[in-house]
């Protein structure tokens, strides 16, 4: 690895830097057969970016992204940071709430739109969304018809010293509250995360990766970042299909698959299909964004022969632990990792002194990959604590050889397949029913999506009990992700459990709803 490339203080230094190192090593590799070499890769993007930056986009200009997972979408992004724009990722799953919300916070002056794609027209959504603004961004086809131009008019690149490169990322999380919350990063907190990852799973050039989440998620920089950094491909899904996945991992020699529990279990199933392994290659399953039940641990590795190398990362944080494949499998099994490289990883006590190992506390961080604030600048007050650590709002305990476990949550939030959902967003729909007295959305544990959505209602009097079916289009017709839309109601026989200050009990609802056989 040359130094060059460890120096690099932004993404185009990184991508200029491995260029250099590697220009004929193959970089990109898609499901359809496509590639690009790291030469080939830098050469787009510089057309790319010309011919962004004839349409006017430049140094600070807040241009949002709706795309998929594929080469065009890493292609863009990389000319964007070559102009140094301000780029506001969104994974392609958000309708219109979550876009409109994010769109007009950011005040986007360009978006870049698959058009229809997936059955859903994300052209007619944008218009839809700002159609009431005075000035409305310009829409660009980022799927199959980017600009270019020559890059001999391009101006200069934007350089950062260490430390002081100026935020150019919005990335949004739901968070706790119905509104999303903007995420601000530098090209230098995502550099530092992706390093991070793969100094973790002691990654190498002769390894192959595979991107099969949306690369829109915080996740899509930890990896193309630990690509240039280590100088190793990726296979890219854009239509994740299990069959189709495995079968281009296979077809490219892919040595690390996973994305998060769910990715675990689909592959195992796979992999039972066939005699021998469905991927040859294949030394590792990595990935976070939900619970890793030991338990499933041992049946890939029992099965596949593999390690589930799992992690812990949220977006302001985007990794904060990870596995090595060099770690036990009882650490494998019953950890989120160690804290990679450079984070600062804290359990403590609720008045802030340290919890010592073994003990349960809050998780809090800090590190060169620690976020720079929130878009709405309110939300920061509560979000650090006096030493200038994030409280992550996760409960954990930090084992004396430094991995740590998660126990829990401080936050009243979901996180199913790696989103996090606010429970009170879906609840505000459920109390405007006119059959629904009080209600509570808590999560449930799954084994294929770490936690699963249950609606717990309690009827109103008068009316009959709410359906599943009205329940799911009173969620859509508020304009909920299908993602947000819960998989399971229950309607509770006699009024919702409640303490002395009139607060619902959700623990008592999860302990009884959790061992129901469900679907």
């Amino acid at each position: 690895m040359s130094t060059s490339i460890l120096d690099a203080t932004s993404f185009w230094a990184l991508l200029t830097a491995r260029s250099a190192a590697t220009p004929d090593q193959v970089l990109l590799i898609d499901d359809a057969g496509r590639s690009l070499t790291c030469a080939e890769f830098l050469d787009q993007v510089e057309r790319v970016a010309a011919g962004f930056h004839g349409l006017g986009i430049g140094d600070g200009t807040p241009v949002t992204w709706v795309l998929p997972t594929r080469i065009e979408t890493v292609v863009a992004s990389f000319a964007l940071s070559r102009l140094g724009a301000i780029q506001n990722p969104i994974i392609h799953i958000y309708r219109h709430r979550e876009v409109g919300f994010c769109l007009r916070q950011t005040g986007a002056e360009f978006v870049l739109h698959p058009g229809e794609w997936g059955g859903f027209d994300y052209q007619a959504m944008i218009e839809d969304v700002t159609a009431d603004l005075d000035r409305p961004p310009r829409l660009i086809n980022g799927y199959s018809d980017l600009p270019t131009g020559d890059p001999a008019s391009l101006p200069p690149a934007p350089e950062y010293l260490p430390g002081e490169a100026p935020v150019r990322w919005r990335y949004y999380t739901s968070g706790t509250t119905s509104d999303p919350k903007g995420v601000l990063h530098t090209d230098q907190t995502l550099i530092a995360a992706g390093t991070g990852l793969g100094k973790a799973l002691e990654v190498g050039p002769d390894d192959v990766g595979s991107v099969a989440f949306p690369y829109a998620h915080i996740g899509g920089p930890d990896y193309i970042v630990m690509m240039l950094v280590f100088g190793h491909p990726a296979v890219f899904i854009e239509r994740f299909t299990p069959g189709g996945a495995v079968a281009a991992f296979a077809e490219h020699g892919v040595t690390m698959a996973g994305g998060s529990t769910a990715f675990y279990q689909m592959f195992l199933a796979e992999d039972q299909k066939v005699e021998g392994p469905v991927m040859p290659r294949l030394r590792l399953m990595a990935g976070g964004g939900a619970p890793k039940p030991p338990e499933v641990f041992f049946a890939v590795k029992e099965g596949m022969g593999v390690p589930i190398v799992h992690g812990y990362g949220m977006t302001e944080c985007p990794m904060i632990c990870n596995g090595s494949p060099s770690d036990s499998d009882q650490q494998l099994a019953t950890t989120e990792g160690a804290p990679i490289d450079g984070c600062q990883v804290s359990v403590v006590n609720p008045d802030g002194t340290d919890a010592g190992p073994g003990v349960e506390g809050e998780v809090r961080v800090a590190g060169p990959m620690l976020f720079k604030g929130y878009t709405d600048p309110s939300l920061e007050a509560d979000a650090f604590d006096g030493e200038g650590r994030f409280r992550t709002g996760d409960l954990g305990i930090r084992h004396a050889d430094g991995h740590v476990t998660l126990t829990g949550r401080l936050k009243d939030i979901i996180i199913r397949k790696g989103e996090n959902i606010s429970a009170a967003e879906i609840e505000n729909v459920l109390y405007g029913l006119d059959q629904v007295e009080n209600a509570a959305v808590i999560g449930l544990p799954d084994v294929d999506r770490g936690e699963r959505v249950c609606a717990v209602v309690e009827t109103a009097a008068g009316h009959p009990d709410l359906t599943f079916d009205e329940m799911v289009q009173a969620c859509r017709d508020a304009g909920l992700m299908t993602q947000k839309i819960p998989e399971q109601l229950e309607v509770h026989d006699g009024a919702l459990p409640r303490n002395a200050t009139m607060k619902i009990l959700k623990f008592e609802l999860r302990d009884r709803y959790k061992e129901k056989a469900w679907p």
